[in-house]
C-alpha cells in the first residue's frame, strides 16, 4: 500500500471481479482449452491467457485464436464454444483473493455505495459473484456488454455512478489493472490498483494511480 494516502470523501466505490475480487484464471484457461479442443486447435498455458485477459471476453476468445494462429473466420463457433463452456463450469476453478472478504465487508461498513463494474460478461458475473458469496455487497452489477463500450472507457464508470447514484469525484474506483486506472482517470474517479491481478503483463506499480493495495483488507488504514 502507498504510504501515507489520502482519499477525498467518498459516497461509493466501484470494485472490479476478474483479478480484483476472484482469481478467475482457472475458470478462463479450462473454458479456453475445452474450447480449442472443439475447434482442433493447440491449447493456451496460463501465464498466456493471464497477459490476454481483462479488455472483454470478446476480445479474449479473439486474442486467443490469434495467439494458437487460427483463422479468424473461426471467431462465432469458439465465441459460441466459449460461452458454453464457461457457463458449465463458472467458478468452480476460481478463488476469492485473501482479504478481499474483510474488505468488501469494511466498505459495507463504512455506508458505501457499491458497484461491480466488470468487462466480464453479466451473465458471467452475476452467478460468479453468487457462488463465492460477494453478491450480497453490490446494489448494481454491471458487465461488460451493459454499456456501448467497455473499460478503459470511462462510459461505463460513468453510467455506473448514475445508477449508485454517486459523483464520480465521490468514487472510488478499485481494480487491478490499467483499463481500470485509465476509465477512473477519464471519468474523474479515484482509483486503487491491487497488486496481485492481471495487467496484461506489466507491473501494475508502473500504471497511474492513486495507490496500491496488497489486499483489499488495507483499506481499514484509509477509510
Amino acid at each position: 500500500m502507498q504510504d501515507k494516502l489520502k482519499l477525498p470523501p467518498l459516497k461509493a466505490v466501484i470494485v472490479d471481479l476478474d483479478g480484483t475480487m476472484v482469481d478467475t484464471l482457472g475458470d478462463f484457461v479450462v473454458a479456453l482449452n475445452r474450447m480449442l479442443d472443439e475447434l482442433r486447435l493447440p491449447q493456451v498455458e496460463r501465464d498466456t491467457v493471464e497477459r490476454l485477459v481483462g479488455k472483454g471476453s470478446e476480445h479474449l476468445v479473439r486474442s486467443v485464436l490469434s495467439h494458437v494462429g487460427a483463422a479468424a473466420a473461426l471467431y462465432p463457433a469458439a465465441w459460441d464454444g466459449y460461452q458454453r463452456h464457461y457457463l458449465a463450469i463458472n467458478g468452480e476453478f476460481s478463488e476469492v483473493y485473501p482479504g478481499v472478504l474483510e474488505g468488501l465487508k469494511l466498505l459495507k461498513a463504512k455506508g458505501l455505495r457499491m458497484a461491480c463494474l466488470t468487462n466480464k460478461p453479466t451473465n458471467f458475473a452475476t452467478p460468479l459473484l453468487a457462488a463465492k458469496g460477494l453478491d450480497g455487497f453490490f446494489s448494481v452489477v454491471f458487465g461488460g456488454d451493459a454499456f456501448e463500450r467497455k473499460k478503459p472507457n470511462p462510459l461505463p464508470l460513468l453510467k455506473t455512478c448514475e445508477a449508485l447514484p454517486s459523483a464520480p469525484h465521490e468514487t472510488l474506483m478499485i481494480g487491478d489493472s490499467i483499463n481500470d486506472a485509465a476509465a477512473a482517470r477519464a471519468a474523474g474517479c479515484p482509483v486503487l490498483l491491487v497488486t496481485y491481478g492481471y495487467n496484461h503483463g506489466e507491473p501494475v506499480r508502473s500504471v497511474d494511480a492513486d495507490g496500491y493495495l496488497d489486499s483489499l483488507a488495507e483499506l481499514a488504514g484509509l477509510l
